[in-house]
């Protein structure tokens, strides 16, 4: 037996939660002040007034009613619009590392495995707490395991990567047993008080076992048919923050190049096509026809981007059971959201099933894994 197997998933859930109408009451109160301090310049043109947001809107542009973060009184705080996460210490454990290590924990029960038994931790996100050494190190160090560790960045396609990685290194026999990591802390590269972004994110976590079919016991556990990646270079999405250019560039705290920025419309219009496109070649390269696919796990965005891209797939609209949304509790949680979505959404199936998880974000990175439930 060649195959290789996801056996089990788990995920991390802060217990902070935040709703459009706390998150618009903070921003509006933040505006209505903006507005009253800075009238003179506002009345004679030199600067234009800051416009409210309502609930309504959030839901309109992007499906999401509500986000779960790792610190909420920071950022519903007018004065701070900013979540305060605990600074990393030499006696103390990344708060990274923590997310990581619950959602690992609760997947290696899924798959029934100890963590004495995994050969490597891949920790596949958007951006780590500290350069070095390594969060993934960290998480092996707490959990136990052996062999090796790294991190791996790809925006909101890292855990594509990340499974692709895994699945290569199980191939080539430098490991039988792999976990790999999304510990995902988005809001704080968010700058809350823009109107356009301040609403679209959320804290999670995510983890997957992957490892050789032979081996596997898991009752959970879904075959990896194929997997797929693609980069091509566009700057719609960004941020131009760095830990290099912190220390020698002139620091302004409140600058917005050095937060999540996007250009919306172009990414709606580029995105949409690529990531369809996408994974219908990867399907028609596995000999797959799109009758057969049962399940999309998508990266979890914008709500209208999902339905868009699970319609051209399927060539027709698709139920809520066939592509799932998590975005409208979860917010985008980068790379996540397809976990997530994928960890709730896939008891129903039945062996021989199939599906695809997909990515897309920065970069533009994509990426596909093709799965078939197999126990």
């Amino acid at each position: 037996m060649n195959e290789i197997v996801i056996s089990g998933s788990g995920i991390f859930t802060p217990t902070d939660s935040i709703s459009n109408e706390e998150l618009v009451a903070s921003f509006n109160h933040y505006v209505e002040q903006f507005n009253r301090e800075h009238a003179e310049e506002i009345a004679s043109g030199e600067i234009g007034p800051l416009e409210e947001t309502s609930a309504d809107f959030i839901v309109k542009v992007s499906g999401i009613k509500s986000r779960f973060v790792m610190n909420k009184s920071g950022i519903l705080d007018p004065a701070i619009m900013s979540p305060r996460i605990k600074e990393y210490t030499d006696e103390g454990i990344s708060c990274q590392a923590q997310m990581g290590e619950h959602a690992a924990r609760i997947a290696l029960r899924q798959a029934g495995k100890t963590p004495e038994e995994v050969d490597a931790v891949l920790v596949a996100c958007t951006q780590v707490q500290r350069p070095y050494p390594a969060i993934a190190i960290e998480i092996q160090h707490l959990l136990g395991a052996g062999g090796f560790a790294l991190d791996m960045q790809a925006a909101c396609s890292a855990m594509s990567f990340g499974i692709q990685t895994a699945s290569d290194a199980i191939h080539r026999g430098h490991a039988n047993c792999v976990l790999v990591i999304s510990p995902e802390i988005c809001t704080a590269r968010i700058r809350f008080r823009d109107r356009e972004s301040h609403f679209l994110f959320g804290d999670a976590a995510a983890a997957i076992v992957v490892e050789k079919g032979a081996s596997c016991q898991s009752r959970y556990a879904f075959e990896i048919l194929g997997t797929k990646l693609h980069t091509q270079f566009s700057d719609a999405i960004r941020s131009n923050f760095g830990f290099f250019v912190q220390q020698i560039s002139t620091w302004i705290p409140d600058s917005p190049d050095r937060f999540f920025s996007q250009n919306g419309q172009k990414v709606f219009k580029e995105i949409i096509p690529l990531a369809s496109q996408f994974i219908k070649e990867h399907l028609s390269q596995l000999e797959i026809e799109i009758s057969d696919l049962k399940r999309l796990w998508l990266h979890q965005a914008n709500a209208r981007i999902n339905r868009l891209i699970s319609k051209r797939v399927f060539g027709r609209e698709v139920t809520r059971k066939e592509s799932p949304i998590i975005l409208d509790k979860y917010a985008n949680t980068s790379s996540a959201g397809a976990i997530i979505a994928f960890h709730k959404y896939n008891d129903d199936l039945k062996i021989g099933d199939i599906g695809v998880l997909c990515s897309f974000g920065a970069g533009y990175s994509i990426g596909s894994v093709v799965l078939r439930k197999s126990t």
